[in-house]
């Protein structure tokens, strides 16, 4: 009988994750996710793509810069010369660029649509700068930012990683500030969401995902 009741119970929990992993939203347009670094961005959209394998994936960007140990190309990003990234830049095949230390990074048109061609809703993962750049072509996405509960608590997570300098922890405190007054905008965002405890701020981002288009 328990042997029973434990198979019956399996095949529910199977046909349940089966339904959670085939649902998908109305609204298909890519999703733009800005946010402080430090405070979970990666964390959240990888529990969508977790729980939605099917459904998401995450944009891979151009760079100039080399891959680094266990890089590959076409998986964490696309490797150009800055050539190569300049022609693509001036025929406006990005949707958004920058430059940080010397290295250009930006996330392509012709991504996205291919992406979207195999019926993958796309996440972009981009800083401000690049959310300013991305409202201004026009492009066609939905806006989530995600943001601590506080700025003493993003600082706080930042010194608990035990991987950043003074300086590093300072730089990032001085670019959350932007972002952060950035997301005071009205309308600059579709979505706003604070990530003081993961499953919550999931469910919110969840919500927002598959709420049905207008």
């Amino acid at each position: 009988m328990r042997r029973l009741l434990f198979s019956s119970f399996a095949s529910v929990r199977s046909r349940f994750a089966y339904t959670m992993a085939s649902e998908r939203p109305t609204d298909t347009r890519p999703i733009v996710i800005s946010g402080p670094s430090g405070v979970g961005k990666g964390t959240l959209y990888g529990l969508l793509f977790q729980r939605y394998p099917d459904v998401f994936t995450l944009s891979v960007s151009h760079t100039t810069r080399g891959p680094r140990p266990g890089e590959s190309d076409g998986v964490h990003y696309h490797f150009v010369t800055k050539e190569a990234f300049q022609a693509l830049k001036e025929q406006g095949g990005f949707v958004e660029s920058a430059q940080f230390g010397g290295n250009f990074y930006g996330t392509s048109k012709a991504t996205i649509q291919e992406q979207t061609a195999k019926n993958k809703i796309v996440v972009l993962d981009i800083e401000v700068e690049g959310v300013k750049q991305v409202k201004a072509s026009g492009f066609d996405a939905r806006y989530v930012f995600i943001a601590p509960p506080s700025e003493e608590a993003l600082e706080s997570r930042l010194r608990g990683r035990g991987t950043e300098s003074e300086e590093s922890v300072q730089k990032r405190l001085k670019q959350a500030k932007i972002e952060l007054d950035a997301s005071k905008i009205v309308g600059f965002h579709d979505k706003i969401i604070v990530n003081d405890d993961l499953e919550t701020a999931y469910n919110e981002l969840k919500e927002f995902v598959f709420k049905p288009s207008q």
